[in-house]
């Protein structure tokens, strides 16, 4: 038998004031949902264990069988893995994401997560930029889509916890920020990239445009590779994993799954859906 598993990650949201208090869900129309929930089965299913962050690494752990109890190390783990960095021992995994930063008096404040959807060739410029300047024997960078990267730390990893800049949108995040600064390589790493980006062409270019510029790196989701085993060892089962972000091809990479390049796929709203279908269909 043949399963097929279609994951809305992130679909849920939440309620929105233009919307007048619904959710975007609750909003839209869904003819072919609807018809799925009215002939099929439905029920609740928790896939974020208590304690454990509520993000899409953890719940699609969970959905492949994954216990996070067990296999969770970090979400970065996952991700270097789709970009087929091999984590060795001593090495410890960060996402490093672009971001607006906005300086108000003594305070850092989170403008916008993702450098305003920044474009995949623009982040890789300027993040070869980065790793030019800053990078180490100790700290390695790797480009990845969009705003999603990935920084390697070699050897003892720094006393840091971090936290996920999508979750402090428009919020005050001195007291996150100041935490890098506690630590040296890292307050290098930061005050350095901050310098390469304010400088860079990219930047200078979408500010000219009215967009967001890059200026500033954030660190977050840090992991060691984890040890899973792949399901056809587990289950005796094969299959495929149709995504465009690292995170969930990471995923796919541990659980011995095959995971197909879709051009034009951004996880964003301008994804090449038809091709993800394409892809999908052709791996039953």
């Amino acid at each position: 038998m043949k399963y097929i598993l279609i994951i809305g990650d992130g679909m849920g949201d939440e309620p929105i004031a233009e919307l007048d208090g619904k959710t975007p869900l609750e909003a839209a129309a869904t003819p072919v949902m609807d018809r799925l929930a009215r002939t099929g089965e439905q029920m609740l299913v928790r896939t974020v264990p208590a304690g454990y962050p509520p993000g899409s690494d953890v719940a699609n752990l969970s959905l492949l069988g994954y216990a996070p109890e067990k296999y969770y190390t970090g979400r970065a783990s996952l991700e270097a893995a789709s970009m087929g960095v091999d984590l060795g021992a001593d090495e410890l995994a960060f996402r490093c994401n672009l971001v607006t930063l906005e300086q108000e008096n003594d305070r850092v404040i989170m403008r916008d997560y993702s450098a305003g959807h920044i474009t995949t060739p623009e982040s890789t410029a300027l993040i070869a930029a980065i790793e030019e300047r800053c990078g180490t024997d100790r700290l390695q960078l790797y480009p990845g889509i969009s705003y999603r990267h990935l920084l390697i730390v070699k050897g003892e990893p720094p006393a840091l916890t971090t936290v996920p800049p999508h979750d402090y949108l428009d919020q005050d995040v001195t007291d996150f920020y100041k935490k890098y600064l506690q630590v040296d390589f890292l307050k290098t790493l930061v005050e350095e990239s901050a310098a390469v980006l304010a400088d860079h062409p990219v930047n200078k270019e979408r500010i000219g445009q009215g967009k967001n510029p890059a200026n500033s790196i954030w660190l977050w989701g840090e992991g060691k590779s984890p040890s899973m085993r792949p399901l056809s060892e587990r289950f005796g089962i094969s299959g495929a994993l149709v995504s465009a972000v690292d995170l969930l091809k990471g995923i796919g990479v541990y659980a011995g799954l095959d995971v197909p390049e879709v051009e034009g796929a951004t996880g964003y709203i301008d994804t090449n859906y038809a091709g993800k279908v394409d892809a999908a269909l052709a791996a039953l």
